[in-house]
């Protein structure tokens, strides 16, 4: 299923059966504008809450709402066309119960078209997903590093450095497998734990600081073309650096304003247009 060429939107049961096979490309997009750029290149757009530090500038994702989701998730399906939407459900959202994260899940669908949701958490959240798929709801996991979780884990740092931490990761992806997830992310974890978790399981992982072994990987797409820098984390590689661009293009039209030099002759209605000899 290359993405160039393909003809359907990718559905959640074909990413499912990528297992071991091509590699799932995965990137993060808010816009509209942006999915268009990426659709023709990956098999996942995910609208993801870290949009309410890249976009927002919030500290962390927990501020995001499912508001600003159903926004940004809408505009990226308009955006785009063949490839698999897979919108994040976001905190305090689903946590209380299967029946609260079936209401969140199935007004994110109804309103923006994605074809997915992501929720965050292992064994804790096994029951919630399988409430949801036998309902209808494709859940993509997540485990590891879980940045709702951020307060409770003490901080952004890599999981798994304990024995007790490794345990407790392999059990929660897999209970989030059992439990009817067509796909985990395994984010910021020691790689021989990635895995491990990617042999073991019959769903496709996604890694962000995991391993190349995973059946997949999915990047920020801000962390991957440079336009934010608040931090870099170990796990990105910058494909291009578009902030440094932005930030000198907008001083050459500062320079140009200020001297007069734009707009010019050919930026304006209405000018008298040259006479040929």
């Amino acid at each position: 299923m290359s993405a160039a060429g393909r003809s359907h939107r990718v559905t959640a049961p074909e990413v499912a059966a990528r297992k071991g096979g091509e590699p799932v490309v995965v990137l993060t997009a808010y816009t509209a504008a942006t999915a268009k750029f990426l659709d023709p290149h990956v098999d996942v757009l995910l609208v993801g809450d870290s949009l309410g530090m890249v976009v927002y500038g919030f500290d962390s994702t927990v501020a995001v709402t499912p508001e600003l989701m159903i926004a940004h998730g809408a505009a990226v399906v308009r955006g785009s066309q063949t490839s698999l939407v897979v919108v994040d459900l976001p905190f305090g959202s689903y946590q209380e119960s299967p029946e609260q994260a079936f209401r969140t899940a199935a007004r994110i669908m109804a309103q923006t078209g994605c074809g997915a949701v992501k929720l965050e958490g292992g064994a804790e959240m096994a029951e919630t997903v399988h409430f949801l798929t036998q309902r209808g709801v494709p859940v993509m996991g997540h485990v590891g590093m879980t940045p709702q979780a951020v307060n409770t884990l003490g901080g952004f740092r890599a999981r798994g450095r304990t024995d007790a931490e490794a345990i407790k990761i392999r059990d929660d992806a897999r209970a989030i497998s059992e439990a009817g997830a067509f796909s985990v992310v395994l984010e910021a974890m020691l790689e021989p734990i990635a895995r491990q978790i990617t042999a073991e399981l019959p769903i496709v992982t996604i890694g962000i600081g995991g391993s190349p072994a995973c059946d997949g990987q999915v990047l920020v797409s801000e962390d991957l073309v440079g336009l934010f820098d608040d931090f870099k984390p170990r796990f990105v590689k910058r494909y291009a650096e578009l902030g440094a661009q932005l930030s000198e293009a907008a001083a050459a039209y500062a320079a140009d304003v200020k001297a007069r030099r734009f707009p010019g002759p050919e930026h304006v209605f209405g000018t008298p247009k040259k006479q040929t000899a």
